[in-house]
């Protein structure tokens, strides 16, 4: 049996992961989890001797795919929950992460495939997020990209949003920002503000450059596909 802290960290380091080749450094793993580099280094140890990731003194780790499965497994019971808790208990998005990560390490398979059946197969959580299969294999991450990104002018559809930050989603909500919202870049300012007009309004928002960055959108005809 694994720790809920062990599981915490494969999953920290699967998420990590997503969207690069290159192994995860010990200060990346701090700062996601909040914790010393120390502390980091001591769990490594643990995990590596337990066969769950690969690592290389001073390159970072990677996840072997025992460890993978494990974080696979803890990421489908997270979003899944934070699936349920907003369709069917009423929790809004900006409260959901906190309860998920509560929840997460404590559900047995039959109340996962329950969750599953009830919510008919999400394949994405309500930020966004895909949601890894019954068979646990990695599901394809949204080709979408910051927000920042884009010009004044373009139109794209919203893909994911971070769900790290109560006070992001809750301004992000307040305006009408979720997953499947077309949005038309109206100015990109050079200090890193997007303005941005949802589709069916006519009044356009400001997103700060600490909002706009955990906004992940795609063309139109990207999200289609």
């Amino acid at each position: 049996m694994l720790s809920d802290v062990m599981e915490d960290y494969l999953k920290a380091i699967y998420q990590l992961q997503q969207g690069t080749d290159d192994r995860i450094k010990t200060s990346a793993i701090a700062e996601e989890l909040d914790v010393t580099s120390p502390t980091v280094t001591s769990m490594l140890e643990k995990l590596e001797e337990r066969g769950l990731i690969d690592r290389k003194k001073y390159r970072g780790v990677t996840l072997t795919d025992e460890g993978e499965t494990v974080a696979l497994e803890v990421v489908r019971h997270h979003r899944l929950l934070e699936s349920y808790l907003t369709e069917h208990l009423d929790y809004d998005w900006s409260e959901v992460h906190e309860e998920a990560d509560r929840l997460e390490h404590h559900i047995s398979e039959d109340f996962e495939a329950r969750v599953a059946a009830a919510l008919e197969e999400p394949t994405v959580d309500p930020h966004g997020s895909p949601i890894p299969s019954a068979d646990l294999e990695p599901p394809e991450r949204p080709d979408g990209k910051s927000v920042t990104e884009f010009e004044e002018g373009d139109v794209v559809v919203v893909e994911e949003v971070a769900d790290r930050d109560p006070e992001i989603l809750s301004y992000l909500a307040d305006h009408g920002i979720e997953p499947g919202i077309e949005l038309e870049i109206v100015e990109v300012a050079p200090f890193g503000m997007v303005t941005a007009r949802p589709n069916g309004r006519e009044d356009a928002i400001s997103l700060p450059e600490s909002v706009a960055h955990h906004v992940r959108v795609a063309r139109p005809t990207e999200v289609e596909s």
